[in-house]
């Protein structure tokens, strides 16, 4: 498939998946409740997203710092704007994430180093993440009758996609796999660094959960006061979604499981839908500012600050 024919048909994807959600709840409700949300829910939950940047750019410099490598603080967090507003914009969700570890090779000369730490540091928040997502589904979503047990394999089914996938655009497994076996230990899986890697990342995730609290207080959803941990649970499972490499930043897919998980916890599907769709908003202006790092910062000589092979 072409270059060109690859993103249209991803974009394609991705308007087709909320056309056809949107087709199949009450839209109009939905679109009423997003123009009513409240704007200093609002406001509290864009304040929360810098924090999330600052986070997961401390995650990524612990690692590549465990690999033996430096990266500062502040580099890390403009390369992370940078890399969030590009994974909005360009279907496939991990182009800004090649483009911060090319750039870091660059600067470093170690390019196996800089993807490492990459792919290790994304691999952290989604192994937090899975485990968070199963335990709050299990304390907190009700078991439908007759049961469903295959409900609870969704999570886990969304991580092994993404991890199939994301072994099929590295190189050959051969190659590669001992000295990533190797990187891993060190960054992630040591005594040293695992509980460091769990707490930051529960951190990550908290602060996302918490960027959906706001939204739904903001638009008035009864469950974030009266069952917040259903809540939570219910969210952990829009933000396994959004890991779905099929669209574009998660569009659709996290619609459609809004769609799906809220009437299993028999609530209104429309009002998981809004969040979806509010949330989602949100995390694209969130990320506007990573606009000023585009052709600012270090560069090669002939580059924008921003590269990334096609």
């Amino acid at each position: 498939m072409s270059l060109v024919r690859r993103p249209l048909l991803r974009w394609l994807t991705t308007l087709g998946i909320l056309a056809l959600v949107l087709w199949l709840v009450d839209a109009g409700h939905i679109l009423s409740q997003l123009s009513s949300v409240a704007l200093p829910w609002l406001l509290l939950a864009l304040a929360v997203t810098p924090l999330q940047v600052i986070l997961s750019a401390w995650r990524w410099r612990y690692t590549v710092a465990r690999l033996g490598a430096s990266l500062s603080l502040g580099h890390a967090v403009r390369e992370y704007y940078l890399a969030t507003l590009v994974n909005q914009l360009v279907p496939g969700g991990v182009v800004g994430d090649a483009g911060r570890a090319l750039r870091h090779s660059q600067s470093t000369g170690r390019t196996a180093t800089a993807v490492h730490g990459v792919m290790i540091e994304r691999l952290s928040g989604q192994v937090v993440l899975l485990l968070l997502a199963a335990l709050l589904l299990f304390l907190w979503l009700p078991l439908p009758k007759p049961p469903m047990p295959g409900l609870f394999l969704i999570p886990g089914l969304m991580v092994a996609a993404l991890l199939v996938w994301s072994l099929m655009q590295a190189p050959p497994i051969r190659s590669w796999w001992l000295r990533f076996r190797s990187d891993l230990k060190r960054a992630l899986l040591d005594t040293a660094a695992l509980p460091v890697q769990l707490a930051s990342s529960l951190l990550v995730i908290g602060s996302y959960l918490l960027v959906f609290w706001c939204l739904s207080r903001g638009l008035d959803i009864d469950i974030a006061t009266t069952s917040p941990g259903l809540l939570m649970a219910l969210c952990t499972v829009l933000l396994m979604a959004m890991v779905v490499p099929l669209t574009v930043a998660g569009w659709g897919v996290r619609e459609g499981a809004a769609a799906v998980i809220w009437p299993l916890a028999g609530l209104d599907p429309e009002q998981g839908v809004a969040l979806a769709v509010s949330y989602g908003l949100l995390v694209l202006v969130s990320a506007l500012p990573g606009a000023l790092f585009l052709f600012t910062g270090r560069k090669s000589p002939g580059q924008t600050a921003y590269h990334c092979p096609d």
